[in-house]
């Protein structure tokens, strides 16, 4: 999955919408997305839309955060209509994580689901708090599939006036950018990068996703429908990629057990792993 495209929990005209993007995954939101007089409308809309058929794309659910008292009331109205996945927002620390799964194991058994079958998508740079933790998520849950970073909701833990300076990333959101990535790397999970917050600049937008992807970024989040493509194309691997992956792979399955020579460099098993990676996120391997 390379792009996650958010979608209000109360909106089935942009559900229908984002249904017919080449987007890999839906995240229909009940947070940020919706008002908070609209929430138990948004419910029953978003428990809707889990109903319909289901297609190619994977449907998270983004809950709201636990400080809200809302999580588990968003769970059980969305549970029943088995979403693939919950975006956790405000993600403190691993111990949120592990709280959620023990709420999903619950809902899972009451609904007749397939245990661990939901995945979980942390949203873990939002807090200041949030940033020392991002280290120690490893093994806190199996459903952990990715860690995701985010930069507007850090800006006002922070008490930041921005987060940008023109196009570049202040330092305090790019360490949380990195240490995100960093903790992501450490847990075995995917990195997820935040949304591109320009809406009409694609090149922007595409130069963000290239960036993201260069530096070990597996997916990008998106928030408009037009953004999907782009992204896309920025994490789809190259043939000249995809060609010099497919050579490493086969070097190591002829027998290598160590280090091969390759095109006069001394290739690893660090570059194996990088070159099964190229081709898992290009649907060979």
């Amino acid at each position: 999955m390379r792009s996650f495209l958010f979608v209000p929990g109360d909106s089935p005209r942009k559900f229908a919408r984002a249904r017919q993007t080449a987007a890999d995954a839906l995240i229909l939101d009940l947070e940020d997305a919706v008002a908070a007089d609209a929430k138990p409308q948004a419910r029953l809309d978003t428990a809707a839309m889990l109903a319909e058929e289901r297609g190619q794309q994977r449907l998270f659910v983004r809950v709201n955060a636990f400080d809200t008292g809302l999580t588990a009331t968003d769970l059980a109205a969305v549970m029943p209509h088995a979403p693939d996945g919950i975006a956790l927002p405000k993600c403190s620390g691993p111990e949120q994580v592990q709280r959620l799964d023990h709420m999903l194991e619950a809902l899972e058994a009451a609904h007749g689901r397939e245990p661990g079958s939901t995945l979980i998508l942390a949203i873990a740079t939002e807090t200041a708090e949030s940033l020392f933790g991002l280290g120690r998520y490893k093994g806190c849950s199996p459903r952990l599939w990715a860690l995701m970073w985010g930069a507007e909701d850090l800006c006002a833990s922070l008490g930041a006036t921005t987060n940008r300076d023109g196009d570049r990333l202040l330092d305090s959101f790019r360490l949380a950018r990195t240490l995100c990535l960093a903790g992501a790397a450490a847990a075995g999970v995917v990195a997820v990068d935040t949304v591109a917050t320009t809406l009409d600049d694609l090149e922007a937008v595409a130069r963000e996703a290239r960036e993201a992807r260069r530096d070990g970024f597996q997916a990008k989040m998106v928030i408009h429908p037009k953004h999907v493509d782009v992204v896309n194309a920025a994490f789809r691997p190259s043939d000249r990629d995809i060609a010099w992956a497919t050579r490493i792979v086969e070097a190591f399955e002829a027998g290598t057990t160590g280090v091969v020579r390759l095109d006069g460099q001394m290739i690893d098993k660090p570059h194996l792993r990088a070159a099964e990676k190229i081709l898992a996120s290009a649907g060979l391997k």
